[in-house]
């Protein structure tokens, strides 16, 4: 008996650690043994991200020793493009974060006496060489997000070189390996210690940033006037409120998703059309242990939510209908079992690559590559010939025209770059109109028209 009572226990362990899945596949993994775990949660991998360029996609992972990046365009044959080397190394990282903008990978640290990475990606597959690295502004950073828009840099929390940082704004406009200091929010702006306080992460659309203050709450700040900011939005009492760790806007600009990062949290969605009356309609979460799962970080693409979930893995979910939200898949990372006040498995996910590939981290078992089956992203074939238009020239260098004679009103347009950021918004009101594209970066752009019955369509195009 006292036998068959451990097969029991045994088998037990293998099912509820086993790695299960919906609708994505794993493509490929990567793991280094010889690399050293944090102290704090016994990770050796954290930040994931992802990048295009020339029809090569590549995965940049950070771990405990510095930042990875492999070319995965052919899964069957993934190259190590390049290893950067953190300034500071070994056990007491936890956590290391990036961003893209113009072709240059911006990496910091939010442990030790860490600095602001700059790496030049035009070498790639080659090679990514640092053009920068220095604590002069960025000391310690848990968070960075790049406003493609404006050019401007916001890091979240850490220490600058003014001291413990709640955030902090740099330009990169006028040239993005030299960036320059703009703005610090408790030193400059008089409405942020009484009502803020420390953001520990943020997303920024068109200088408007939706801050993720821990415990205070959400708070969305106007930065059109960078020496007058402006609260324009906040949400400090909500259901299920935790620790407010993330969030992503929709591309509609009409709702949010949040986080809070603790055990038996949901994710929220909040409808933002109003910024001053921001309420949650909805609460999502993968449920697989209730009282125990935790989101971390999550991302919008298209109408997919794309979310990482400590012990859990990869979930994904279809918000097309925002009434009625429905799973479209997962993939679970993690061997370790859920624990009260623990903190281990898959730390993020980056959904933007032209592919279609999905990339996760999993703070102890790594990089993972994932094929999906359900639609990802802006899909094109999504939709019906009732809103159909053409993009040409595809590629363009400098204008893109759009024709159609299937609508008589006006319609919005949004260019959305591949980290899901919008570059250019605005009406069209003829059949045919042309748009210029000349000051957008090279690479691939999503162009998506908004009827005034809500109908939307879009069609993707490259800028050369």
């Amino acid at each position: 008996m006292r036998n068959l009572i451990v097969i029991i226990l045994l088998l037990f362990t293998v099912v509820t650690n086993a790695q299960t899945s919906l609708n994505m596949s794993l493509a490929y993994q990567w793991n280094d043994s010889s690399l050293p775990s944090s102290f704090a949660h016994d990770n050796t991998y954290n930040e994931i991200w992802g990048y295009e360029k020339n029809g090569r996609e590549y995965a940049i992972i950070g771990t405990t020793v510095g930042t990875h990046i492999f070319d995965i365009t052919d899964v069957n044959n993934v190259d190590t493009v390049d290893f950067i080397p953190g300034r500071v190394q070994g056990g007491q990282i936890i956590h290391r974060d990036y961003d893209t903008y113009q072709d240059y990978l911006y990496i910091v640290c939010d442990e030790g006496a860490s600095s602001l990475q700059i790496a030049d990606l035009t070498f790639l597959p080659d090679s990514a060489p640092l053009v920068y690295d220095d604590n002069a502004l960025i000391i310690k950073s848990h968070n960075i997000f790049i406003d493609t828009a404006s050019g401007l840099l916001y890091t979240c929390a850490g220490e600058t070189n003014l001291g413990n940082n709640d955030l902090s704004i740099y330009s990169l406009a006028g040239n993005p390996t030299n960036p320059q200091f703009l703005l610090n929010c408790s030193n400059d702006v008089p409405f942020w210690n009484s009502t803020i306080g420390n953001v520990h992460d943020i997303y920024v659309r068109n200088d408007t940033a939706y801050c993720n203050a821990g415990m205070n709450g959400l708070f969305v700040v106007d930065f059109t006037n960078i020496s007058n900011a402006q609260l324009i939005g906040s949400l400090t009492n909500y259901v299920q409120q935790d620790y407010n760790h993330s969030g992503w806007l929709h591309s509609s600009g009409s709702y949010y998703a949040l986080a809070d990062e603790d055990h038996g949290k949901d994710v929220k969605i909040i409808d933002v059309s109003d910024l001053s009356n921001m309420t949650v309609i909805d609460t999502i979460g993968s449920n697989v242990v209730q009282s125990l799962s935790i989101p971390h970080n999550l991302i919008f693409y298209g109408d997919n939510l794309y979310m990482s979930y400590y012990f859990d893995g990869v979930y994904v979910f279809n918000t097309s209908d925002v009434n009625n939200i429905s799973l479209a898949g997962y993939y679970d990372t993690s061997t370790r079992p859920h624990q009260d006040g623990v903190y281990q498995g898959c730390w993020g996910v980056y959904p933007f690559l032209p592919s279609g590939k999905i990339l996760a981290s999993d703070m102890q078992e790594g990089l993972f590559v994932f094929d999906v089956t359900f639609p990802t992203g802006v899909n094109e074939n999504e939709f019906t010939s009732e809103f159909a238009f053409i993009v040409y020239p595809n590629p363009t260098s400098s204008v893109i025209t759009i024709t159609t004679t299937l609508f008589e009103n006006s319609v919005s347009f949004s260019i959305i770059d591949i980290n899901g950021k919008v570059v250019k918004e605005g009406q069209l009101t003829r059949a045919q109109t042309s748009l210029n594209v000349d000051n957008l970066s090279t690479g691939v752009y999503s162009l998506t028209l908004i009827q005034q019955n809500g109908k939307v369509t879009s069609k993707k195009f490259i800028k050369r």
